[in-house]
């Protein structure tokens, strides 16, 4: 069993950033890839950002540029760097976790990120 837990999310200004860890706990060992998923109100849960082993990154369009996925490879964690929030990136982030591509995958329960004034 593997349980995520997530955290860093907040309320930050437009052009402002935050930091999002996710830490796992359990079985971890087989965890080949980690990512960042959100969900805004009225609108499907979208890829943020995955990372399989170290290099290998893949990004949603919006967030090119301004966010950065890492992986700590000791601790079984995955972060999230977000840059310049936009009201737009207004959310529940969620983390995910699974042994490969066609695995189900695990979830952690969110945490919000409001970009306001």
């Amino acid at each position: 069993q593997v349980q995520l837990v997530e955290s860093g999310g907040g309320l930050v200004q437009p052009g402002g950033s935050l930091r999002l860890s996710c830490a796992a706990s359990g079985s971890t060992f087989s965890i080949a890839i980690m990512g960042w998923y959100r969900q805004a109100p009225g609108k499907s849960r979208e890829l943020v950002a995955t990372i399989t082993g170290v290099f290998n990154t893949d990004y949603a369009d919006s967030v090119k540029g301004r966010f950065t996925i890492s992986r700590d490879t000791s601790k079984s964690a995955v972060h999230l760097q977000m840059n310049n929030l936009k009201p737009e990136d207004t959310a529940v982030y969620y983390c995910m976790m699974k042994a490969h591509v066609l695995a189900p995958p695990y979830w952690g329960q969110g945490t919000q990120v409001t970009v306001s004034e």
